[in-house]
């Protein structure tokens, strides 16, 4: 079964053969062998600067879901907690829902403005292939899309119009792809939005309890129809996204477990990589060791300074 590296026709043949930088046929591959390269080489030069991929129906997503927070935050603190005559369950409640939107909303900053992985974009010259001193017969697949030299794991988006490693979808709520650096912070973002969401339902139920039981002038600063109704627009926002980032959240906690994207277990591409244990590879994504830290937005995970990917040749 060929790799989905193979599949791609572009390649550049290595010094040695005739037609040096020229684009090689099937005829030219060798029995395959694999170069260890620096992931420093791969970097993309932008890495440290602000990354954000301008796609209107990625920003218009995004500002949704920012809308949607906001709303929630508004009918949990003037709807249900501040005309609350129980200061403690007031407190209690509108500093946990606070603290899980404020971490939500910083994920979700994080994995839309955070570079996921791309690689550098048009590198895949003459000159810079010759600066990898392949040995005669080696051959380097680029992405003819980008004109990026594609290492192993990396996929083509069409959206963000680069190859970024170890792709596992794009996704238009985050308005980027969720990729070996950002992966983090989009599992961060799924979670506490799943909290959020539960915990919104949940003070839903007792709301309309205590409305039931007592006067519904008094449970609420809004009248009582427009109680009811603000309340049962938070309540279907929270069901719908609770049952879909806790999809997510699985999903992608599966896909960090089998250390296989989304993309490859779509495409049943066949594993070209060391098998790790379950872990390790959660350690490689959230950081090593474990602690703490794991579930921060503000913590950037160390994902190994001596990592090294590998080109087909």
């Amino acid at each position: 079964m060929k790799s989905p590296v193979h599949r791609c026709r572009d390649v550049e043949r290595g010094r040695g053969q005739a037609g040096t930088g020229a684009v090689a046929g099937a005829n030219c591959l060798q029995a395959e062998q694999r170069i260890p390269i620096s992931k420093d080489v791969i970097t993309s030069s932008s890495a440290s600067a602000m990354w954000f991929i301008r796609d209107a129906c990625g920003i218009v997503c995004a500002i949704i879901t920012w809308l949607l927070v906001f709303y929630a935050e508004f009918v949990v603190l003037f709807v249900m907690l501040l005309p609350s005559k129980n200061l403690t369950y007031s407190i209690v409640n509108g500093t946990l829902f606070n603290t899980l939107a404020f971490l939500a909303l910083a994920s979700h900053l994080r994995a839309m403005c955070t570079d996921p992985g791309a690689v550098p974009k048009g590198n895949a010259t003459k000159e810079y292939i010759e600066s990898l001193q392949l040995k005669p017969g080696q051959v380097v697949y680029k992405c003819p899309k980008c004109c990026s030299i594609k290492p192993d794991r990396a996929h083509h988006c069409s959206v963000c119009k680069r190859c970024i490693r170890k792709m596992d979808h794009h996704c238009p709520w985050v308005n980027n792809c969720v990729g070996e650096n950002n992966q983090k912070y989009f599992v961060l973002f799924t979670m506490y939005i799943a909290l959020i969401s539960l915990h919104a339902l949940a003070m839903v139920v007792f709301h309309f309890l205590y409305c039931f039981e007592d006067d519904w002038t008094k449970c609420s600063s809004f009248s009582p129809p427009a109680t009811v109704i603000l309340l049962i627009l938070l309540c279907f926002e929270g069901l719908l996204f609770l049952i879909f980032t806790s999809v997510m959240f699985g999903t992608q906690v599966h896909s960090i477990c089998t250390d296989e994207t989304g993309i490859e277990q779509l495409k049943k591409e066949e594993r070209r990589w060391a098998k790790k244990t379950k872990w390790m590879n959660m350690r490689a994504v959230f950081g090593h060791p474990f602690s703490f830290l794991w579930f921060s937005p503000f913590s950037t995970p160390d994902h190994g300074k001596a990592e090294t990917y590998q080109y087909v040749v």
